[in-house]
């Protein structure tokens, strides 16, 4: 366990945007506007939090803090008591959706919680789930003076997923909503809101685009990848239904056969698939069963 945060080499993008890193588990952001030092998201507990707060305000000046959620899932929301919290030092308004709330206030946030301070004791114990507070439904523009940050809502690796878009220097900050070798997606039938919320990424036409689970090298192209891994997943299942394949394979079968789509195949060939193996495998056999449930559903 390694919760320091760095910050990573610019690789090319704005100098206003600082990429911060908990080791490889996740990648989270500063933008630093005129009028705000904005942070997105607040990583995963109160180690975490802290070392962003303390990167944000050595850039602060006279400018306000503002922190955005871009989903309440552990890695990116459970460091919200830092700057939110009631024993924080600081009060930091903390922008996210309403259902960002609602999933942070939820019994199923507060199961996850107990379970991972069991599974992994010290590291979760000064965690206090704490909801955004200032909330909005789909949209909202944070005006920084030189910089926009325009939040929108992009649905289907969570219901409450939102991503950044600052129009004046082309960056997409597309956090959960697509990654490499490919997104997450939460349900059968979430994958039409996961397939739609990458269009509208694509469809911005993003000069520079950055991801919480990602290499920072990766660029818009991983969202035309995202795009064409669920069109061949797809195919595949749609083939594999064709040809009398069940809708929802027994909890023993290799769907990967099933559908002639193997793990190796769905990870870009710049990427290492074996060493991504033991955490993306499973998310593709996922998706595969997700898809074939979808696809049977939608053509009933």
């Amino acid at each position: 366990m390694n919760d320091t945060v760095t910050i990573r080499p610019n690789e090319g993008w704005d100098p206003r945007i600082l990429v911060c890193a908990c080791g490889t588990l996740v990648d989270t952001f500063i933008v630093l506007t005129e009028r705000y030092v904005v942070i997105v998201d607040t990583m995963l507990n109160g180690t975490t939090a802290q070392a962003l707060l303390a990167i944000a305000r050595e850039y602060q000046g006279r400018r306000q803090l503002l922190a955005v959620n871009t989903h309440a899932d552990w890695d990116h929301a459970w460091g919200n008591h830092v700057l939110a919290g009631a024993n924080a030092e600081i009060q930091v308004p903390i922008i996210g959706s309403r259902r960002c709330a609602a999933r942070l206030r939820h019994r199923a946030a507060r199961a996850e919680l107990a379970h991972k301070r069991a599974a992994e004791p010290g590291r979760f114990d000064d965690v206090q789930l704490t909801p955004p507070t200032i909330l909005f439904d789909n949209a909202l523009a944070i005006t920084g003076g030189d910089l926009t940050l325009q939040l929108f809502a992009t649905p289907g690796h969570t219901s409450d997923h939102i991503a950044i878009f600052i129009p004046q220097i082309a960056t997409l900050l597309a956090g959960d909503a697509a990654e490499l070798p490919f997104p997450f997606v939460e349900s059968a039938s979430a994958i039409p809101q996961m397939r739609a919320s990458l269009e509208r990424m694509a469809a911005l036409n993003p000069a520079v685009a950055l991801y919480c689970h990602a290499p920072v090298t990766s660029g818009p192209k991983a969202l035309e990848q995202n795009i064409a891994y669920f069109a061949t997943l797809e195919h595949h299942c749609r083939a594999a239904l064709a040809q009398g394949a069940p809708a929802r394979p027994p909890a023993d079968a290799d769907v990967e056969v099933l559908v002639s789509f193997p793990y190796a195949a769905a990870v870009p060939i710049e990427l290492d698939a074996e060493a991504l193996a033991g955490f993306y495998r499973p998310g593709h056999q996922a998706a595969i069963r997700m898809m074939l449930e979808y696809l049977d559903g939608s053509s009933a």
